[in-house]
């Protein structure tokens, strides 16, 4: 099972982005983007859905006291803005660009409809890359509900393995990944300094090393 979601969405990224078909090359671009621009702003008009060629995006919303709530940050090979294609006309959140070259494929509704007609194995994989979108939301979502801040911890570096996790020869488990503590923060719903007192336990229980964006997990 060793990485098979992020590998899937790679490769199903590739099938999916219009340069790959003669017929809609030439009328398509990339888009780039730095750290902190907006694709789309809450309430925009829903016409496009999006490709992450590289780099990473922010998905979330503000609340009436302005605070802000992360519902995923994406990376290659994901797809987002999907609501669009299945009718939404009007965003429910915002897409903010968190890397300093992050570059984009826009699919208008229209050419997607039009390269699924053409296209049964292009429908498959687009309708294969919500499918996983949607789990990982459901995922994110139970542990946010239901678990602690340990808990929440301990079950999103489990994701982080399964999708980035290689086995090394001593048993252990390095997962490298795409992540910054405050975005993991962000993401199970806590504060920074909380996430660091529970990293620090785990480490003192020599359940894991944790150096930035490498997790060693000792007690596999």
């Amino acid at each position: 099972m060793k990485q098979v979601w992020y590998l899937e969405c790679v490769n199903l990224f590739k099938i999916i982005c219009p340069h790959q078909y003669k017929d809609y090359k030439h009328t398509h671009t990339l888009d780039a983007y730095n750290k902190k621009d907006y694709i789309y702003f809450d309430e925009d008009a829903s016409q496009t859905v999006y490709l992450i060629n590289s780099g990473k995006v922010k998905l979330g919303y503000y609340t009436e006291d302005g605070k802000e709530i992360v519902k995923s940050i994406l990376s290659k090979g994901e797809v987002f803005g999907e609501k669009a294609f299945l009718g939404e006309e009007k965003r429910n959140e915002f897409a903010q660009s968190i890397d300093s070259k992050t570059v984009i494929c826009p699919i208008p509704v229209t050419t997607l409809q039009n390269m699924m007609k053409d296209n049964t194995s292009f429908a498959l994989s687009f309708y294969k890359l919500i499918g996983f979108r949607i789990k990982k939301l459901e995922r994110r979502l139970e542990i946010l509900l239901f678990k602690d801040v340990r808990k929440r911890t301990i079950e999103f570096i489990d994701e982080l393995k399964e999708e980035f996790g290689n086995k090394l020869n001593n048993g252990e488990i390095v997962i490298r990944h795409p992540y910054s503590q405050k975005e993991i923060a962000s993401l199970i719903g806590t504060s920074r300094p909380s996430l660091n007192i529970v990293i620090n336990d785990l480490k003192n229980e020599n359940y894991l090393s944790f150096n930035g964006k490498e997790i060693i997990l000792k007690n596999t």
